[in-house]
């Protein structure tokens, strides 16, 4: 019978997942910023916060799926 080690995921794995959570909360932080209530801030519709922040995410997410998936080569 075959040892089983009790963890599907590599440490490999799971640093890739670490990386990918930071990459994710990047995008989440430049996604925010100040916002104020009492008067318009045309801030809010940069460049930064509609697109980069976005696609940082969504890279993060695609990451992770990666990182989830991804399968080291045997060692020999």
């Amino acid at each position: 019978m075959e040892k089983n080690s009790g963890l599907t995921l590599g440490k490999t794995n799971i640093y890739l997942i670490a990386i990918g959570f930071l990459i994710i909360v990047l995008g989440f932080i430049l996604m925010s910023g100040s916002t104020t209530i009492v008067e318009f801030n045309p801030d809010i519709f940069s460049t930064r916060r509609i697109t980069v922040a976005p696609m940082v995410s969504l890279f993060g997410f695609a990451f992770v799926i990666f990182a989830i998936l991804y399968k080291p080569k045997a060692k020999k």
